[in-house]
């Protein structure tokens, strides 16, 4: 599983020209999801995704504890509740492209669509109990998994950070 966050002043996601997610400061999270976060010497699907669903836990508490705004000394001290932050959160089964060999990408380590969905619901449920929020969709927002989308973003610094579940859940 891979995160690439961006912190940002702004963001938003539009589909088929309506508007579906828009965030003021706070991180533009693109998520890839891999066949390998579905490992289980269990066949079943529910199994497979309990795995997932674990690598998602750990990734998301990694996301919001991220100490990368800055505090009034100008240092990056500071995590999404302590400035109040919104999440928008994209799907990318591209940030699992293979460019080894020859000029165009494979994406054969892309996770299985129906599968990634389910993570990818997951994911963003996670992400809205983890910012305890009150009213759904006011911190968190999102994208529309598989779909042909326009990402807008003003990104802050620039600061951006790639979580790769390899190296988060070891």
């Amino acid at each position: 599983m891979r995160f690439l966050v961006q912190r940002v002043k702004e963001a938003s996601v539009t589909v088929e020209d309506k508007v579906m997610g828009k965030i003021g400061k706070g991180f533009l999270v693109f998520v890839g999801i891999s066949n390998w976060d579905f490992e289980s010497t269990d066949t079943l699907m529910e199994k497979k995704l309990e795995n997932a669903y674990d690598i998602a836990d750990k990734m998301v508490r990694k996301l919001i504890g991220l100490r990368i705004f800055e505090d009034e000394n100008g240092k990056t001290n500071l995590d999404m509740k302590s400035v109040e932050g919104q999440l928008l959160i994209i799907s990318q089964f591209t940030l699992y492209a293979d460019c080894r060999k020859g000029n165009r990408p494979s994406f054969v380590n892309a996770g299985d669509p129906e599968m990634a969905e389910k993570t990818y619901n997951y994911i963003v449920e996670k992400c809205r109990k983890e910012m305890d929020e009150t009213c759904l969709g006011e911190k968190v927002q999102e994208g529309v998994f598989g779909a042909e989308m326009e990402v807008s973003l003003i990104n802050d610094g620039p600061f951006t950070i790639l979580l790769d579940s390899s190296d988060i859940c070891r």
